[in-house]
């Protein structure tokens, strides 16, 4: 691989690791100013026949897709591009310098609970976004987990892209995943079973804060033996309310666990919450007086009298024990509809369970608890809810429509398409479960059925944008930008501040070299949502292609103003200023992106220049030593060292500056050119020396005796 180029873009340099799922390499991007480094990672499916390369092109589309929508956190590598070669699937990644946690988390070594107490708020926060996207980790363990060289914990390398390495297609035609992903020690049972949850990856950050306090691996810590839980505790000092805390993630029973990220954040926010020394008083106020009007004391005093009069059979009386309960869980229903439109989810919650509690067989109950769940992201107790409803009620046209919702965030594709279907043959005319059955089809890379769905959804509810754009999107996919601009352009027809159509659009426009027209989608994006960091990014790549220097500073100033440590906001901003002819200025971004990703020649070489320019020669020449240290093959960095020390009129160190340039490029007539010259300065500048001509010896006679 060393010295390939893939997609004739990505240019191999290095190979960083590999193993079982795939191999990992640096490259560096040749359509892009400087060079920059990335990191490309090879797959390599267990087999190679037709039906499990389709499996694994499917599983290799929808977790790109995912991984696309993880990098818009600062906290995971940005999914720069994904493509398929020679049935080979190529990831390419954003490239994080700085070094894992295994270097800090060292046998023997203990942290305080203080310490790790930030620790774990700063990878649950990180979590906390990778779960509210309904993806699992499947994978954390300190070797995933990095310090950038700004100090921050970047999460990387998701269990779910190893799956597609995993699949085999059997003797039956199923699926099958023949390695359990994960790292051993940092597995749950579950997860080992091969049905991980979200509550498996606070396990598996249980462990790690378990490995920082106690200075033990994973295999070192003893297990009860009837409980199988971890025992732990004697190995470190925290206080009781911390100890229960971690006991609760690492819970052998997943269901004992903290469902999400953020539960096990607010728990670990509330043991640190300072007591406050305040106590709320409520104020007790007497008892209304309860009065009758004459209507409604005759009312009450007839309902008395007939419950007298039927108590006299232990049947009567039964059915108005029913009635009344009857009529409680159905308040308590409409009370749990309350909560949840007003998206108090906790408390709806529990209005449906005191419903269904009354009443076992009250199939909206079920429902509400179904859907209440779901937003709660708690998908697989949400999915018991409705077949609970549908059960009593097969024909719940919104029970089979949220069971589909929570398959769908399950990654249960297949499943998910079923529900709706049955959701659909009870009530076709639901654009909301079309739209969403295109969804999953999409997920699944098959983007015709997908658009299908979507124009039946389109077809119910002509105004449904978000179907446009999702067609859009399905379109984009299957590289029919044209057709794609035109949904996108539909979508923004319906809602002109849709953001999100707008900056789709700007893609499908540069995949067809429309840059002004990309631009112009890109800033309508901006206009519309402000904080977009990703759309400012892209209008200011546009605006180099389109060599409007002044507007793409802008742009990148915007990106650094949301994300300031952003590598390529300075980049491209110093690479937009040097052309606009302010180098001092490109010096000062240039060292900014230095000090983010100080080991990544492009920038170097990209400073030597503006100072070269500057005729700062010996600063330029300190630029390039950076520049070939982290890249020695680099000819342009030898060559222009090489020109800065001609200019200082050092010749000899210029020479063996350009023949490193033509040792790595034989071809490189600049180099020739300019290594002869410096030979012939070299050689004038060089004083010769002065020859005193011998006579012949004939000459020389002795002196005479007289003399």
């Amino acid at each position: 691989m060393l010295g390939n180029t893939l997609v004739g873009r990505y240019q191999i340099i290095s190979h960083l690791g590999g193993g079982g799922f795939g191999e990992t390499f640096v490259a560096c991007d040749t359509h892009l100013p400087g060079l920059p480094k990335c990191v490309v990672k090879k797959l390599q499916p267990q087999a190679n026949d037709p039906a499990t390369l389709e499996i694994a092109r499917r599983l290799f589309d929808t977790e790109a897709q995912v991984l696309y929508k993880l990098g818009t956190c600062d906290r995971i590598p940005q999914l720069l591009a994904y493509f398929e070669e020679n049935a080979e699937f190529y990831l390419v990644q954003e490239l994080i310098l700085g070094h894992d946690l295994s270097k800090e988390l060292t046998p023997g070594k203990t942290y305080t609970q203080e310490e790790v107490t930030v620790l774990l708020q700063e990878i649950l926060t990180i979590l906390e976004f990778v779960h509210q996207q309904n993806v699992i980790h499947r994978d954390i363990n300190p070797r995933n987990l990095l310090r950038r060289e700004d100090g921050r914990l970047i999460l990387i390398d998701f269990g779910a892209v190893k799956q597609i390495t995993t699949q085999v297609v059997t003797p039956k035609g199923e699926n099958k995943s023949t390695v359990v992903i994960g790292t051993p020690g940092y597995i749950p049972g579950e997860q080992a079973q091969g049905n991980p949850k979200f509550s498996s990856d606070i396990y598996a950050v249980g462990i790690v804060a378990i490995q920082a306090l106690t200075g033990l691996l994973p295999h070192q810590l003893e297990h009860d033996a009837d409980t199988h839980e971890i025992i732990w505790q004697n190995h470190s000092q925290v206080s009781p309310e911390f100890a229960k805390f971690i006991d609760k993630m690492i819970c052998y029973d997943f269901r004992q666990r903290y469902a999400s990220a953020t539960a096990a954040l607010q728990a670990l926010t509330d043991i640190n919450q300072p007591e406050s020394n305040t106590i709320a008083i409520t104020p007790t106020l007497p008892p209304a007086k309860v009065r009758f009007n004459q209507t409604k004391k005759s009312i009450f005093l007839k309902l008395l009298l007939a419950i007298l009069l039927i108590s006299a059979t232990a049947t009567a009386s039964v059915l108005v024990v029913n009635n009344i309960n009857s009529n409680n869980a159905t308040e308590l229903a409409k009370k749990g509809n309350t909560f949840f439109e007003l998206q108090r989810y906790k408390d709806a919650l529990s209005a449906y369970q005191k419903a269904v509690e009354i009443r076992p067989d009250y199939a909206k109950g079920w429902n509400g608890q179904g859907k209440t769940l779901s937003r709660l992201k708690q998908y697989q107790e949400a999915l018991t809810a409705y077949d609970k409803t549908i059960q009593l009620q097969p024909d719940y046209v919104e029970a089979w429509s949220g069971r589909g919702f929570a398959l769908q965030s399950l990654q249960r594709y297949s499943e998910a398409i079923a529900s709706f279907d049955k959701a659909l043959q009870l009530n076709e005319s639901y654009p909301e479960v079309w739209n969403a059955r295109g969804e999953v089809f999409s997920s699944l890379k098959q983007y015709d059925q997908a658009i299908k769905s979507y124009d039946r959804a389109i077809e119910f509810k002509a105004d449904a944008y978000e179907s446009w754009y999702n067609k859009g999107l399905a379109l984009q996919s299957l590289k029919e930008y044209n057709e794609a601009i035109n949904a996108y352009n539909k979508a923004i027809e319906i809602k002109s501040d849709y953001q999100g159509a707008w900056y789709n659009l700007g893609n499908s426009l540069v995949n067809l070299n429309r840059y002004e027209d990309a631009f112009k989608a890109y800033d309508k994006a901006v206009q519309y949502h402000t904080n977009y960091p990703i759309a400012w990014l892209s209008r200011g790549n546009v605006l180099i292609i389109l060599r409007r220097y002044p507007e793409a500073i802008e742009s990148f100033n915007q990106v650094i103003k949301l994300q300031p440590n952003s590598y390529q906001a300075w980049y491209g901003k110093g690479w937009s200023e040097h052309q606009n002819q302010r180098y001092a200025d490109a010096i000062k971004s240039y060292n900014k992106a230095a000090t983010i990703r100080p080991n990544t020649y492009e920038v170097w070489y990209s400073l030597g220049n503006s100072q070269y320019i500057l005729q700062k020669y010996q600063e330029a020449i300190a630029s390039y030593n950076k520049a070939v240290r982290y890249k020695a093959n680099h000819h342009e960095s030898w060559y222009s060292r090489g020109n800065a020390f001609f200019n200082l009129k050092q010749y000899q160190q210029a020479i063996a500056s350009y023949e490193q340039a033509i040792k790595h490029k034989p071809d490189y007539n600049q180099a020739v050119n300019a290594r002869d010259e410096a030979q012939r300065q070299l050689q004038a500048a060089t004083p010769k020396p002065v020859v005193v001509p011998a006579l012949p010896s004939s000459e020389f006679t002795s002196p005479s005796p007289e003399n």
